[in-house]
């Protein structure tokens, strides 16, 4: 008999992830957002608000009596998951929205694995051995929204993904290269995940994310040295940290005027050209910890909606009075709520009190003895 689940397992099972990268250790925590929201209002979100969670009870009969051998199934719900199956189960009623085969050992998708399936919402792969994916093997799932595929063997992007897909998490495989129209017809998408990947930056063609209108991509633990060109115009919230990015130059960022989260952390970054900041005038936050820079990044005052700045674990040497807040009263829209400049070789005796007189509280000023 299937294990009867608590209703509220279900309800959160569906607020789906939205932000960083996950490492799933059971069937719920694939669900769970491993980062806080930056702000309170939706805006911030990486994930479109509006696309929708199933009627679970409006969809279609449910076939209960099916379940695979092995499986736990329960309000469409199918767990599948730690099993040590070597392909998709049969016998999965097709009323099911939530799939789960993570943790097994499943190294092929066929052409008829998902036959039947037409109302799946969320499909969850994750630390398998998969390495290659039938080009029809997706045909059937008309109302996936959410593909979790990551920690497996994959070298491309897989063809033909769903129209109806909004998330896409596919990091940790062995993927090289982004051809041009591997996301066509992707409409709906607004979240991509695709870190921990050999990723260079020759290895993304042009094009290759033309039609996509997204909130949210992160490609962090790649091989990239520089900002990738040509990524969506959309972006809110842009992560490229664990690279080998040695500056930014000032037509870097010049397209992508909508981001509130600039993800730079743990690179190789020596130098900022001045200017280069100036294309970010919604930005609230900027993470450039563990990197190489000399000095706080120019144009940080002109930033108004700026709280929150990263800067520990660099080589900065000196803070000046306006280096984070502009000259004068009333330009500055939003107060700093995080300012971390620990672990850098800077004199704090030598730093003027009113060099943070935009900051809401002198306890979100993290600033700490330099250690060789």
């Amino acid at each position: 008999m299937p294990t009867m689940w608590p209703l509220w397992l279900l309800a959160s099972l569906l607020a789906l992830s939205q932000a960083l990268p996950f490492e799933q250790k059971g069937f719920w925590d694939f669900t769970l957002d491993d980062g806080l929201p930056m702000l309170n209002d939706e805006e911030a979100s990486g994930a479109d608000t509006t696309s929708g969670i199933p009627d679970l009870d409006s969809l279609t009969p449910t076939f209960s009596a099916m379940c695979p051998f092995g499986c736990h199934c329960h309000l469409r719900v199918v767990q599948c998951s730690d099993l040590g199956l070597k392909a998709v189960p049969k016998e999965i009623s097709p009323d099911t929205t939530l799939l789960d085969l993570q943790n097994n050992e499943i190294s092929e998708l066929r052409k008829d694995d998902f036959k039947g399936l037409q109302h799946l919402y969320a499909l969850v792969l994750v630390n398998n051995k998969i390495s290659k994916i039938h080009e029809k093997a997706f045909s059937p799932l008309r109302k996936l929204q959410k593909l979790y595929i990551s920690k497996n063997h994959l070298v491309e992007i897989p063809p033909n993904l769903p129209s109806s897909l909004v998330e896409l998490r596919i990091h940790d495989n062995r993927i090289r290269k982004v051809p041009k129209g591997v996301f066509s017809g992707l409409r709906n998408m607004n979240c991509i995940e695709m870190g921990g990947n050999p990723l260079e930056n020759s290895g993304f063609q042009p094009g290759a994310f033309d039609g996509l209108k997204l909130n949210y991509l992160r490609i962090s633990e790649a091989k990239l040295t520089g900002i990738p060109k040509d990524l969506p115009e959309t972006l809110n919230e842009l992560h490229l940290d664990h690279n080998k990015i040695q500056a930014i130059e000032l037509e870097d960022l010049l397209r992508y005027s909508k981001l509130y989260r600039l993800g730079l952390g743990h690179n190789q970054i020596r130098m900022i050209e001045n200017g280069s900041l100036s294309f970010l005038p919604t930005l609230r936050e900027l993470h450039l910890d563990n990197n190489k820079l000399s000095r706080v990044p120019a144009g940080l005052p002109d930033l108004k909606l700026l709280q929150v700045v990263y800067l520990h674990t660099n080589n900065i040497t000196k803070v000046g009075v306006n280096d984070f807040c502009p000259v004068g009263f009333g330009v500055k829209r939003a107060y700093y709520n995080g300012i971390s400049l620990f672990n850098n070789p800077v004199p704090y005796w030598e730093v003027q009190p009113a060099t943070f007189r935009c900051v809401t509280d002198r306890l979100a000023i993290q600033f700490g003895n330099y250690k060789k």
